[in-house]
């Protein structure tokens, strides 16, 4: 009984000390460690990297963007009409260039005169009735408070808000060509990426290690689709609000309704905070033709921006971009304070993308640390 009991508490030790074996990990391999640590430092460097290019050139990255956007609306149009009619792309892409630019040419010509008195009108009544509510409102010091951090637009500032724009965009362009240089070196730019967008994106590729290609490709296929989507839904969103809020207002009596409702798209090219941006000037006007007329403006807004964002976002969601609103909000304030006022005009772009982009990513992290733990396990 004695040898079968030691032979029995041999065998207990023996398991409890192969237990314990089981159960201390394996020693890291000395080149896992390095290869860890390399993977570490060149993540460090790519975000260092890209936070330098961003601070030294992030004016020149903003018209880069702004270029690939003007890119994507030609590839898209000329993509229709390779699906629709079988004409070679080279030629469909010329076909829409034509198309744009009598559409420009027609209406400028018809109507340049009538929509520029309309927004010289419009300038002039701003500043009228931004002095005429100064003076109502520094009656009292709760409204001299409020004018100390609201100051009230004037005729020079309203001037220069162009030359502003186009200085904060483009830093040397900007100063030595203005909004219109700005303009046109993102057209031409974003007519030879249209032209070839092959060549452009494949030499893209080339500054990408081998081994990230594949995925890199990716990536800009997800950003192209990305970016044609959310367009698409914001050129019909923004076309419905102008022509509800310039039918609105002209049905109300409000005088430039015309000028009003091609603001009021505008500026729905900023979701949330374009709203805000394009009532204010309407609200202003309407001070001058009463009470009423002021209450019926913003009720037409409020109703406008109530469908927009209830009914109508919702459906054109469903085939281009889903944004939360937290996350538009955030992007325009963190864009905009690195920026300026070009990055808050493209926030909500280069937000779709980076989501696109996140979520092509994140399957590929989360299965490569599945086949690590399985190894592990293993």
């Amino acid at each position: 009984m004695s040898l079968e009991n030691s032979e029995k508490d041999n065998n207990g030790i023996a398991d409890a000390s192969q237990e314990a074996e089981n159960r201390i990990p394996d020693p890291v391999p000395v080149e896992q460690g390095i290869s860890q640590i390399s993977s570490l430092l060149r993540n460090v460097f790519l975000i260092a990297a890209a936070v330098i290019a961003i601070w030294l050139i992030g004016d020149v990255l903003i018209v880069v963007f702004a270029s690939v956007l003007c890119a994507v609306v030609l590839n898209g149009l000329a993509d229709i009409l390779v699906r629709r009619v079988r004409l070679p792309y080279g030629l469909s892409l010329a076909l829409v260039c034509l198309v744009l630019v009598l559409a420009v040419g027609g209406i400028m010509w018809t109507g340049g005169s009538d929509i520029s008195a309309q927004l010289s009108s419009l300038q002039d009544a701003l500043i009228k009735q931004a002095n005429a509510l100064r003076q109502s409102i520094s009656g009292s010091p709760q409204g001299r408070m409020i004018l100390q951090y609201v100051p009230m637009p004037s005729s020079s500032s309203l001037e220069s808000i162009g030359s502003r724009i186009a200085g904060s965009m483009t830093g040397l362009l900007g100063s030595a060509f203005g909004a219109m240089g700005t303009v046109f070196v993102v057209l031409v730019a974003g007519l030879y990426f249209a032209t070839s967008p092959k060549l452009y994106a494949n030499g893209l590729l080339r500054l990408v290690p081998v081994g990230w290609r594949v995925q890199g490709h990716k990536v800009l296929v997800t950003s192209g689709v990305t970016l044609r989507a959310w367009l698409g839904g914001q050129a019909l969103d923004m076309l419905v609000v102008g022509l509800a809020t310039g039918l609105g207002l002209s049905l109300i009596g409000v005088p430039l309704a015309l000028a009003l409702g091609v603001m009021a798209a505008l500026c729905n090219f900023i979701p949330y905070i374009g709203a805000i941006m394009g009532a204010v000037p309407a609200i202003l006007i309407a001070l001058s033709l009463g009470f009423q007329k002021t209450l019926m403006v913003v009720a037409l807004y409020a109703v406008v921006q109530f469908l927009e964002g209830n009914v109508l976002a919702p459906l054109i969601q469903r085939k281009a971009v889903s944004m939360p609103p937290a996350i538009a909000i955030l992007s325009q304030t963190l864009f905009g304070a690195i920026f300026g006022f070009p990055g808050l005009i493209l926030a909500s772009p280069l937000t779709a993308v980076l989501l696109a982009v996140g979520d092509l990513l994140t399957p590929s992290l989360d299965s490569e640390e599945r086949i690590g733990e399985e190894g592990e396990s293993a």
